[in-house]
């Protein structure tokens, strides 16, 4: 996963403000190969000077013909860079090139049978006249090809789905490969990558861990010290590794219980990295800290920027006591965060603020070391155990940065974060008991704001109700709904109601991302 020392070994992604952005990532970085998301604004010098060895022009939910839609500069066509147009970006491609796009008769959203016309380097594996399922999200369509292009394939309502340039390696397609459910997507971005870019799948951890370890030292040279902020996750587990690699016994490790924490998760922390690591760790007990500012607090974006804020304080206030020489903050912000939070690379939709990335305050008194922004979930995991982390610290299931504060919705109260910190101790301990821990991406209890009434020892109650959520999911960018066995599920329940005082009764959460978050705040 680190930069080939060629520089053209790598992969532009101009994002037009698709959702699905972030899986062409993805899926690029399956195979192995370097890419970046950058805006639609990039000039035609900065990526003649960026020397990609292709580009892949988005999807987005504008029309291509509409005003103040962001569009690219025409010489693109012409740099001679291996150019893949996806749905947005094909028919951007078209529009440029002087073909012709137009309104569809409807919006198509959902599977459709692409049947293969013409299976070159784009489609090579693929037969002439074959039908594959392909993922349609679209309502414009090229009508018109554009002059010195052919037609690659074509469904049932789109008669140009997917096209190419006859003298140069322009390709454009209306369906989305990046999507799990094109069938045969990955062999579509493979064919790209290796058959008309040339490039080689040597984007690795130990590549990435060597070039990572050399940047934050050039970062830090000889500026001081590093505190890094250390949850006990795999993300901030991994880039406090990373960075103890690049700067050893100048990196002290702050731990802050916020009191917002899953159970027992203290210890643990201060035994996994004290003992087994040899990583100076402070633990801060903040709890009071933290509770008595979200107080009446109900709005999920506010309790998150109090928590930033608070977060921050804490640390300016233990920076100081380890010395003044502190100058820089790690944190294990993960490319999904920056993603979600702020549209930084380009049109997509803002859905929330991460801890890591919306809640800080605008003057940082240190200055951040991020070096898993780029990464996905279980690219860090490949470098977590490339750095030799435990296996029980690399497969845990994501937490959250607020903490059980987001899970508790509503006002947030030591009482009823208590009540949360129980039912989801129980939740997990079940799910491990039944060996299914590892199948599930993520697992977790939330404490709803409503009350419900039940009967308990033949007498009427009027408590509290916990929901439970467990998803499947390969990066956390989309995820499904996790099946349980219907007497796991049953005896998870009852042990909660039965063991957590306050509860009585308990829901299970079947919605999958999108159209739901994972977290509920």
């Amino acid at each position: 996963m680190g930069r080939k020392t060629r520089r053209g070994d790598r992969i532009l992604i101009l994002d037009y403000g698709s959702q699905y952005t972030q899986l062409i990532a993805r899926r690029i970085r399956e195979e192995r190969v370097y890419c970046e998301i950058h805006p639609p604004t990039c000039t035609i010098d900065w990526i003649r000077d960026w020397e990609p060895s292709g580009a892949v022009l988005s999807g987005g939910p504008a029309s291509v013909y509409g005003d103040d839609v962001p569009t690219a500069d025409a010489a693109l066509l012409d740099l001679g860079v291996p150019l893949l147009g996806i749905c947005y970006g094909m028919q951007l491609i078209a529009q440029l090139s002087s073909g012709a796009v137009q309104s569809a008769a409807k919006r198509e959203y959902g599977r459709a049978e692409l049947r293969v016309l013409e299976p070159d380097d784009l489609f090579d594996g693929f037969q002439q006249g074959e039908r594959t399922t392909v993922w349609m999200s679209h309502g414009d369509r090229v009508e018109t090809v554009p002059p010195g292009f052919e037609v690659l394939g074509a469904t049932e309502t789109v008669p140009v789905a997917a096209f190419r340039a006859k003298d140069r390696p322009t390709f454009g397609v209306q369906f989305h490969p990046e999507v799990a459910h094109t069938a045969r997507g990955g062999e579509i971005i493979s064919n790209f990558l290796f058959r008309v870019c040339d490039c080689e799948p040597s984007w690795t951890a130990g590549s990435f861990i060597q070039n990572q370890v050399a940047a934050i030292r050039e970062q830090v040279g000889d500026r001081g010290r590093v505190i890094a902020a250390l949850s006990g996750g795999v993300d901030s587990s991994v880039a406090t590794a990373l960075v103890h690699r690049a700067v050893a016994d100048r990196l002290t490790c702050i731990f802050v219980d916020t009191g917002l924490l899953r159970k027992g998760e203290r210890d643990w922390v201060a035994r996994t990295f004290e003992q087994h690591l040899g990583i100076d760790l402070r633990v801060v007990d903040a709890a009071d800290t933290f509770l008595e500012p979200l107080a009446g607090v109900e709005d999920p974006e506010e309790k998150r920027r109090i928590i930033g804020h608070t977060f921050i304080e804490v640390f300016e206030r233990e920076a100081r006591s380890i010395g003044d020489d502190v100058e820089f903050l790690v944190q294990g912000t993960l490319y999904p965060d920056v993603i979600e939070s702020l549209s930084v690379r380009g049109p997509s939709d803002t859905i929330k603020t991460h801890h890591n990335v919306g809640g800080l305050p605008d003057q940082l008194p240190f200055d951040l070391i991020e070096p898993l922004r780029e990464l996905f979930k279980d690219e860090v995991r490949q470098v977590g155990r490339e750095l030799g982390l435990p296996e029980e610290l690399l497969t845990r299931h994501p937490f959250p940065g607020p903490g059980l504060a987001v899970r508790v919705l509503g006002e947030v109260t030591r009482e009823r974060v208590a009540m949360l910190r129980e039912s989801d101790a129980i939740y997990l301990e079940e799910i491990r008991a039944a060996g299914l821990y590892d199948e599930i991406w993520q697992a977790f209890a939330v404490l709803l704001p409503v009350r419900s009434v039940g009967v308990m020892g033949d007498g009427r109650t009027y408590e509290n109700v916990i929901a439970l959520r467990a998803v499947t999911s390969r990066d956390g960018m989309t995820a499904d709904w996790y099946q349980f066995p219907h007497d796991i599920l049953a005896g998870i329940a009852t042990r909660i109601i039965n063991e957590v005082a306050g509860i009585n009764r308990v829901t299970y959460d079947v919605s999958s991302k999108p159209p739901a978050t994972i977290e509920w705040e």
